[in-house]
């Protein structure tokens, strides 16, 4: 049975794909096979240095005017692209050569508190503004449209009265640490 090689998208920290690199390490149906981040100075570059693990930086540019992140993609043999915190939109070049074949977690319950600009802690001070007693995770699939793809997973965690944004961070990092990992698998067993 062959290795499922997958490359994980960060444009910043990598907590998830490292904790992603983690699960998989040792496992021999499932590669992490690189690190890519748009962002020069992002953290995952570390956490990839320390996890032994291949990390690339490509520009927006690459990303959205050219062929080469598809062609490192295909040199690489990848067979399944995770978005971890990865804040730029999926060129169609990228959408086509691996259709299906991209999944992204978001830090709220879709298609609420979704679209382009909706990241991190503005998605937990959006929930929180609009009264919100629960949030959690979407785990789905990527197509041409930011957090619209089809939904693969949801996680929801209770907001208490007196939580705050970073409060509500926290309880979905947990989900994210928990759940993330075994989706991934999941899909991957479903699709190969």
């Amino acid at each position: 049975m062959k290795t499922k090689r997958i490359a994980i998208f960060a444009s910043g920290s990598g907590s998830n794909a490292e904790n992603i690199a983690r699960y998989f390490a040792g496992n021999s149906a499932v590669k992490v096979a690189c690190f890519i981040s748009n962002k020069k100075d992002a953290y995952v570059f570390e956490r990839a240095r320390k996890s032994g693990i291949p990390s690339y930086y490509f520009s927006a540019g690459q990303f959205k005017n050219t062929s080469d992140v598809v062609d490192f993609l295909k040199k690489e043999n990848i067979d399944f692209i995770v978005l971890a915190g990865f804040l730029l939109k999926i060129p169609e070049n990228i959408l086509q050569a691996f259709p299906q074949a991209i999944i992204n977690i978001h830090p709220a319950l879709l298609p609420e508190f979704g679209g382009k600009g909706m990241y991190g802690d503005r998605v937990h001070e959006a929930v929180l503004a609009a009264g919100r007693k629960q949030s959690g995770i979407t785990i789905h699939y990527v197509n041409e449209n930011y957090d619209e793809g089809e939904i693969i997973f949801q996680a929801a965690c209770n907001i208490s009265p007196n939580d705050t944004a970073s409060d509500v961070a926290a309880k979905v990092h947990t989900l994210e640490y928990e759940y993330f990992p075994k989706i991934i698998e999941k899909t991957l067993n479903l699709l190969f």
